[in-house]
C-alpha cells in the first residue's frame, strides 16, 4: 500500500522539547506552553522549522505525561487550550510546525475510558482494554494489574504497571480471553484513536510522534499485525489529511516505513548491536579518545535500510538524545567531539532531531531522585539552561522556599545559551551554522542520494557525497585526534561550505587535522 508523505518534511530539521523542563512562565517551577512561546524566536534563530512537543495532555504524570486520561485535553499545569492554539499559531507564523506526542498503546488508570472499562456491566468500553476472564490463572507472557475493578478479570498493562494496555487485539490467539485484530474491540480502539488523530490535525497540529508505535498488537513478534494496524489508520487519516507527519518510536524502519509512517527513529540503544555506535557505545565513533570506534558497522546497516525506504521519501532519522537516553555529553565529553557528529547528523540523509540543551551540551546529572518515572532518565530531563543567573533563566520563582520541580545541573560550569550565544566557536554556533548549511543546500535534505568516498572499518575519517538535482556536496568529518591526510580519487572543486580547524583541500589532497570538517558544494 502506497501512502503519501508531506513535502514540507523534506528539508524539516527538528527541535524536541520536554516541556515541563523547558521554559517556566508563570514562576510556579515546571514549564509550560507559553513559556515555549517565549521562546519562539531563539528557536527560529537557531533554524530549526519544527518541534517535537513531548505528552502535554491531562494526565496523573506517573510516567511523564505517557500515561494518558484525556486525549483530547491539556494538563494545567501546561496551560489551557488557547494557551496551546496561541502557541501554534505563533510558531506557523514563524514557519515553524508543531508535532504533538501520541500515545496509543495504553491510557492512564484515571482514564474515563478505563473507569468504564472496570464496570461490570457492559458498555462501549468493555473491550478498549485487555482483560482477562479471572483474576487467578494468568498468562505468563505479559504483565497485568489485578484487583482495580468491579468486573472479574484483570488487565493486561504496558511498560509501568499503572499504564493498562488498550485492545488492537492479537495476531496469534492462544487463550479464550484474547480477541482477534478484526473483532469489535480492537476495531473500536482504531476508531477512537483516528478520532483523537483527527481532533488535533483539525485544529492545525501538523503531525504526531507515535510512543511504542511498534508495540500495539499483542503476541506479534515481527511486528506484521501492528503494521497491518497502522496500515487502516493511515489509509483514513493520509487520505484527509495528506500533509500530515508521523515519526515512530519503532526504530526498525523497514516495518514503520512500509506501513505508512513517514519516519522512523534510530534510537541509539541496545535495540541494535549497531544503535550505540557512533555516540554512546563503550568506543563511540566520534569520541577522540576512542580506540578502536567504528562507523563503518553503523553506517552499512543504515544504509541498506535507507536504499529500501528512500525511493518512497521516507526518512531514518538520526538524533542528538531524547527524553528516554542519556545525554550525548555523557559519553562525548568534550564539544568538540559533539561537533563532530553533528556536523554528521546534520549532512547525513534523513530528518534530524535535536534534543533541548543538546545544542550547549547540557551535562547529564547523576544522583537524582526519580521523577515522574524518570529513574535514570531523570538526569536527561533537567531544566533548561539559558542563562547563569540562580535559576539558570529557566524559571522566575522568588517565593521562599521555592524549589524547582526537576534539579537543576548543580555544576558550576554548566553551559548555558547567553554564554554560548556570545561565543562564536561555541558548540551553540556550530549547530546554527550546520543548520544554516543543511537548509540552504537542497543536496543536504532528508531524501537526496549519498555515495561514499572513504569509509573504511575502524578509521577516520568518514567521507561522502550528498546529491541532488541542484549538484553535489562533499562532506570530510575527521573525528580522531589526529591528523589525516587522504588522496582523493579524484578532483574536487567548488565552493567551501565549512572547513572547520583549518581542513583544506589542494588538488586531490585533502587534509583534516584533528576534529577537522570539511563541506565543499562542488560546481
Amino acid at each position: 500500500m502506497e501512502f503519501t508523505h508531506p513535502k514540507w518534511a523534506e528539508n524539516a530539521v527538528f527541535y524536541e522539547i520536554y516541556p515541563q523542563s523547558f521554559k517556566d512562565s508563570n514562576g510556579d517551577g515546571i514549564g509550560d506552553l507559553n513559556g515555549i512561546s517565549e521562546k519562539l524566536d531563539y528557536i527560529k534563530d537557531l533554524g530549526f522549522n519544527a518541534l517535537w512537543l513531548n505528552p502535554i495532555f491531562l494526565s496523573p504524570f506517573f510516567d511523564a505525561g505517557y500515561d494518558v486520561t484525556d486525549y483530547y485535553k491539556i494538563a494545567p499545569r501546561y496551560g489551557t487550550l488557547e494557551d496551546f492554539l496561541s502557541l501554534l499559531k505563533k510558531a506557523h507564523e514563524k514557519g515553524i510546525r508543531i508535532c504533538l506526542d501520541l500515545v496509543p498503546g495504553h491510557t492512564a488508570i484515571d482514564s474515563e475510558w478505563f473507569k468504564k472499562s472496570c464496570l461490570d456491566e457492559k458498555n462501549e468500553f468493555t473491550d478498549r482494554y485487555i482483560w482477562t476472564k479471572g483474576c487467578w490463572d494468568l498468562p505468563k507472557d505479559f504483565a497485568f494489574l489485578k484487583g482495580i475493578s468491579e468486573r472479574d478479570g484483570a488487565v493486561m498493562t504496558n511498560f509501568f504497571s499503572i499504564q493498562p494496555a488498550l485492545n488492537y487485539g492479537f495476531y496469534k490467539v492462544e487463550n479464550s480471553f484474547e480477541q482477534k485484530m478484526d473483532d469489535k474491540g480492537p476495531q473500536d480502539t482504531i476508531k477512537a484513536i483516528i478520532d483523537v488523530i483527527s481532533y488535533w490535525l483539525d485544529l492545525g497540529v501538523d503531525g504526531f510522534r507515535v510512543d511504542m508505535a511498534g508495540w500495539l498488537v499483542k503476541r506479534d513478534p515481527d511486528g506484521l499485525g501492528t503494521m497491518k494496524v497502522w496500515e487502516q489508520i493511515f489509509k483514513k487519516v493520509k487520505q484527509k489529511y495528506p500533509e500530515s507527519f508521523f515519526v515512530s518510536e519503532w526504530s526498525k524502519p523497514l516495518s514503520s516505513l512500509n506501513c505508512g509512517f513517514d519516519a522512523d527513529f534510530i534510537l541509539q540503544d541496545s535495540f541494535s548491536k549497531y544503535h550505540t555506535d557512533l555516540t554512546r557505545g563503550d568506543k563511540p565513533y566520534f569520541s577522540a579518545k576512542s580506540k578502536g570506534g567504528d562507523a563503518k558497522g553503523f553506517i552499512d546497516y543504515y544504509m541498506n535500510m535507507f536504499n529500501q525506504v528512500n525511493k518512497n521519501h521516507c526518512s531514518i532519522s538520526l538524533i542528538s538524545g531524547n527524553h528516554d537516553t542519556i545525554r550525548i555529553k555523557e559519553t562525548l565529553t568534550d564539544d568538540e567531539d559533539i561537533k563532530m557528529y553533528y556536523a554528521f547528523m546534520y549532512t547525513w540523509p534523513g530528518i534530524p532531531f535535536m534534543y533541548y540543551g543538546d545544542e550547549i551540551g547540557m551535562n547529564y546529572v547523576k544522583g537524582l531522585k526519580s521523577i515522574e518515572g524518570g529513574y535514570q532518565r531523570t538526569g536527561s530531563r533537567t531544566p533548561m539552561q539559558w542563562d547563569n543567573t540562580k535559576y539558570a533563566g529557566f524559571s522566575s520563582m522568588n517565593q521562599e522556599n521555592a524549589k524547582l520541580y526537576i534539579s537543576l545541573d548543580s555544576s558550576k560550569d554548566r553551559p548555558n545559551v547567553l554564554q554560548q550565544k556570545n561565543n562564536k566557536d561555541s558548540l551553540l554556533n556550530f549547530v546554527k551554522k550546520m543548520i544554516e548549511i543543511r537548509l540552504n543546500n537542497e543536496e543536504l535534505w532528508a531524501f537526496s542520494d549519498l555515495e561514499y568516498v572513504y569509509l573504511e572499518e575502524k578509521k577516520y575519517p568518514i567521507i561522502y557525497l550528498r546529491k541532488s538535482q541542484k549538484g553535489q556536496i562533499l562532506v570530510a568529518i575527521n573525528a580522531s585526534s589526529r591528523k589525516k591526510e587522504i588522496n582523493l580519487n579524484r578532483l574536487y572543486t567548488g565552493n567551501i561550505l565549512l572547513s572547520y580547524n583549518k581542513a583544506t583541500l589542494n588538488g586531490n589532497k585533502l587534509t583534516l587535522p584533528a576534529r577537522g570538517v570539511y563541506i565543499l558544494k562542488l560546481n
